[in-house]
C-alpha cells in the first residue's frame, strides 16, 4: 500500500482524569506511521513529552494508571502551551510533503478530545485539524468484529502481533508505538 494523501500519527496520551478541562493530559506519545521506499508502511520516529498540570482536579485512579509522580510532573514536566507548540513543530516537520496529518488513536475520541482542548485553551490551532482515526472502529469494520471485540487484547490475537510489554503499558510513547504497528496491520489486512 502507497499512503500518498496523508501521514499518520499514532497518538497516545496519559492524563490525570476522565474529562479535559476538569483533569489535565500529563503525557502525550506520537509515532510517525508512513510509507518506506517501496511504499510499505513503516512506524517512524517518536516524540514524548510530559506536561505540568494545572488543572482543578486530579484522579489518583488516573494517575496510577500511567505511574508518573505528581512531583515528578511539576517537576520536571513542560508547559501545556510549550507542549502544544513542540508537538505542532514536530508533526509539520514530520508531515510528508504533499500530504495532511492524521491523528490515529486506539479509542480516538479520548485522546483526541484532550490534545483537541489542549490546543483551544492556548488558542492555538490544532496540528490535526478537526478529525481522527480511530483503529477501535477501523478493526471492527475491517475484521468483522463487534466494538465491545475491538480492544488491543483481542487486536493482538487477531492480528498476530506480540502480546502488550505490561511494564511499559500506559506510558505514552510505548502505546503509541503499539498502536502505530496495529495500524499498519489493520490497513495491510
Amino acid at each position: 500500500m502507497h499512503e500518498t494523501r496523508a501521514t499518520y500519527f499514532s497518538v497516545d496520551i496519559e492524563c490525570s482524569g476522565p474529562v479535559p478541562s476538569l483533569y489535565d493530559m500529563v503525557s502525550i506519545g506520537i509515532v510517525v506511521v508512513a510509507p518506506d521506499d517501496s511504499g510499505k508502511l513503516r512506524c517512524g520516529e517518536t516524540l514524548y513529552l510530559e506536561i505540568k498540570p494545572q488543572g482543578p482536579r486530579i484522579d489518583p485512579g488516573a494517575m496510577k494508571v500511567h505511574g508518573i509522580p505528581l512531583a515528578h510532573l511539576l517537576a520536571n514536566g513542560i508547559t501545556r502551551r510549550d507542549a502544544m507548540v513542540r508537538v505542532t513543530d514536530w508533526v509539520t516537520a514530520h508531515t510528508r510533503p504533499g500530504t495532511k496529518p492524521v491523528f490515529v488513536g486506539h479509542n480516538a475520541p479520548f485522546d483526541w478530545s484532550f490534545v483537541a482542548w489542549c490546543y483551544a485553551v492556548e488558542e492555538l490551532p490544532n496540528a490535526f485539524g478537526y478529525k481522527a482515526l480511530d483503529t477501535k472502529a477501523l478493526a471492527t469494520g475491517k475484521l468483522g468484529l463487534h466494538w465491545f471485540d475491538s480492544s488491543k487484547e483481542v487486536l493482538h490475537e487477531r492480528l498476530h502481533m506480540p502480546a502488550e510489554d505490561l511494564s511499559l503499558k500506559h506510558r505514552a510513547d510505548y502505546d503509541a508505538q503499539y498502536q502505530a504497528e496495529l495500524l499498519i496491520r489493520l490497513l495491510e489486512s
